[in-house]
């Protein structure tokens, strides 16, 4: 798939954000809650994408073997995310991403099936923990420091369920969480997103993990989980628990 043509939005003084969050990077209810509803199912990854955003060639392939597709098939409904691998066993998605799940689904670039075993929650911010049986191909390393505006970024994922898809753009600022109140800052990005790309890792140019992408606006403006905070979360077992079912 080419590259999304990234079309600017208007510019965000101050980035107050004057317009409505679609949260989960669509239309879509205010969270929390299962998202999306109205997603196609994920289907075999088709023909590798022709660009590689703002990431050398090398940057590229640890890219998208490092990225993961999850289609949570809930009690009654049926949706798509992305997440990204940060250690063998262990991937970083959105909560809403594995929210209300009877059985996550997890596969790989190259179409392999990984086996899910448990997924947590955090309270604080919109990010999940999923662990895995099997080894995931790849993983990413997390950046020191989060990213300054006018840095170049590149998103990965897989936006409505389909093949893997790479975006770029820049990092216009940061904003107070529109979603999550206490959680503080977050960054804002013009790298295009669409339904399915929730969860994506957003890389700079060196290929490392500056954050993760959890909302867009309607200005088509995209909004990432910083890096630090993913960060100081990990380091705190007692930032996550374990994900409640459709069942449970």
């Amino acid at each position: 798939m080419t590259r999304t043509t990234v079309t600017a939005g208007r510019a965000l003084a101050a980035l107050a954000l004057a317009a409505p969050i679609l949260a989960g990077c669509g239309v879509l209810p205010a969270l929390p809650g299962p998202e999306p509803h109205d997603l196609v199912p994920s289907s075999v990854p088709g023909a590798e994408p022709t660009e590689t955003g703002n990431l050398s060639p090398d940057g590229f392939d640890q890219a998208r073997r490092m990225a993961v597709r999850i289609r949570n098939v809930g009690c009654d409904s049926l949706s798509t995310g992305s997440g990204f691998a940060i250690d063998a066993t262990t991937l970083i998605t959105n909560r809403h991403v594995v929210a209300d799940s009877a059985d996550l689904q997890l596969s790989t670039y190259d179409g392999r099936d990984i086996a899910a075993t448990a997924a947590s929650t955090a309270s604080l911010a919109d990010l999940a923990i999923v662990r895995t049986v099997d080894e995931l191909p790849a993983f990413p390393e997390l950046a020191e420091a989060d990213p300054e505006p006018g840095d170049a970024v590149t998103v990965v994922g897989y936006p409505q369920g389909g093949q893997l898809t790479v975006t770029s753009g820049q990092v216009m600022g940061s904003t107070t969480d529109p979603l999550n109140e206490n959680l503080g800052q977050v960054l804002v990005t013009d790298a295009p997103v669409e339904p399915g790309s929730s969860g994506s890792a957003v890389l700079d140019a060196e290929g490392r993990v500056i954050g993760v992408v959890y909302a867009k606006n309607v200005d088509d403006m995209s909004f990432i989980v910083p890096v630090s905070t993913l960060r100081s979360m990990l380091a705190d077992e007692a930032m996550f628990v374990a994900s409640p079912t459709c069942a449970g």
